[in-house]
């Protein structure tokens, strides 16, 4: 059982029923790989349980680390239920927070050039009832758009990843409570540090020719039964890693130096990760910069295990890391 003390927790299902005394664990999970952040609430079923069932609200709740007043932590909505009866029947929720929605649904748009991200997140919102937050200004215009039938979230992606390649800044959706936000990366106010030696109890440093890229090539329109033209060919460390190739093929790339330089941004070498196990910071979020022995660095990651105290694993990354295997590499 989560028991209240240094930083209790409540959760809350259908905005009625306070679940706290049957909690029997937490964990609130999120990554740059999706937009949707997740928890896993287990619980022990009692006579008195007013049921539960995929679609109804659950909202998890808990004092900041730091903090003396409670917070919510993920607002979202039941995906998933799984019980099993052992003596006693236990049952685990999978909770998603709202922007779920925008990653399994799908919708068709055609937009003008010029718009910036920020504009068409605003659209997207207007259109599918999503209420909004803190929406920063992208400032990059982006090219002429047309999106076929496919998620919501995925068009938002494309025109995050149009952005960096012409020269903004990273961004993320992120829901806070029950309201869309678009943040940059490395943008959040507090940053917590960690060292080795003190607040970190294991960190576990990674590295490998896996998603490494020592060559890059970009491919124009093709003519109908013709190949298509080679805009360009960038090398990188081809002779120390042996060739790694990539290739683009981006209707929006349509002269050499744009190609050369898409090329140039999707070269990498060996790809490192640190993936860090501590006392657990509980409003740490996937996208958010923390330091690491005097680093700064991106969380890729992160996993909570609620609790008094909780533990968290969060997985981290260099900026230039992130904005190779997140926001290059053209359309999805």
């Amino acid at each position: 059982m989560i028991n209240p003390g240094l930083m209790p927790y409540e959760v809350v299902l259908a905005d009625k029923w306070f679940l706290r005394e049957i909690i029997e664990s937490i964990t609130i999970e999120e990554s740059l790989d999706e937009i949707a952040a997740r928890a896993t609430v287990v619980m022990t079923i009692t006579p008195d349980f007013p049921g539960i069932t995929p679609g109804q609200a659950m909202r998890v709740s808990g004092v900041p680390f730091g903090g003396t007043s409670m917070v919510v932590l993920l607002d979202g909505v039941i995906w998933e239920c799984d019980s099993v009866t052992r003596g006693q029947k236990h049952l685990t929720a999978t909770v998603y927070d709202r922007s779920i929605y925008m990653a399994r649904s799908e919708d068709e748009y055609l937009f003008p050039a010029g718009q910036t991200a920020t504009q068409r997140l605003n659209q997207y919102a207007t259109d599918w009832g999503i209420p909004l937050g803190q929406v920063v200004d992208t400032g990059v215009g982006l090219a002429k758009a047309v999106y076929r039938a496919q998620p919501i979230y995925n068009m938002l992606l494309a025109d995050l990843k149009e952005t960096v390649s012409k020269g903004g800044e990273m961004f993320r959706p992120r829901m806070v409570g029950t309201t869309l936000h678009l943040v940059p990366l490395g943008g959040n106010q507090t940053v917590w540090v960690m060292e080795a030696d003190q607040n970190a109890e294991e960190v576990n440093q990674r590295r490998s020719l896996d998603g490494a890229v020592t060559q890059v090539k970009v491919l124009g329109a093709a003519s109908e039964e013709g190949r298509s033209p080679v805009l360009a060919l960038e090398k990188g460390e081809t002779a120390k890693y042996g060739t790694l190739q990539r290739v683009i093929q981006d209707p929006k790339i349509t002269s050499a130096a744009a190609a050369k330089q898409a090329a140039k941004e999707l070269l990498a070498g060996v790809q490192e990760t640190i993936t860090v196990t501590a006392l657990d910071i509980n409003t740490v979020r996937a996208g958010d910069k923390v330091q690491l022995n005097g680093m700064d660095l991106l969380v890729v990651s992160v996993r909570h295990n609620l609790g008094s105290p909780g533990h968290m694993t969060i997985e981290l990354a260099s900026e230039a890391f992130v904005r190779r295997r997140y926001y290059a590499g053209g359309p999805i």
